[in-house]
């Protein structure tokens, strides 16, 4: 089970932090990370984190985003900056175990004004 939380309404150029909590059967959970979909476009990866700490970006958000993860506490939290109105999406929690299963968190929209 995976509990997200964070999101809203921000201006652009603000921040906000998404965070996600995964429980319950979190035995060899492999990669954590969080997605997103806009209106009317696939669903894309954002940020994901493995288990041995290797971080990967979109190029869409280097530099302005930074996931963080607690691999004790099987936690991620993707910390928003500079954000742009073409942030604006659902987000998803997502993480994959090393035996290729996946488990997706409910959304949560993140919406940037301009």
């Amino acid at each position: 089970q995976l509990q997200a939380s964070g999101g809203g309404l921000v201006q652009a150029g603000g921040s906000l932090g998404l965070s996600c909590a995964a429980s319950g059967n979190i035995f060899s959970i492999n990669v954590m990370g969080w997605y997103r979909q806009a209106p009317g476009k696939q669903r894309e990866l954002v940020a994901a984190a493995t288990k041995g700490g290797t971080i990967y970006y979109a190029d869409s958000v280097k530099g302005r985003f930074i996931l963080s993860r607690d691999n004790a506490k099987n936690t991620v939290h993707l910390q928003m900056n500079s954000l742009k109105p073409e942030d604006t999406a659902v987000y998803y929690c997502k993480t994959s175990k090393f035996s290729g299963m996946e488990y997706w968190g409910e959304g949560t929209l993140v919406t940037v004004s301009s």
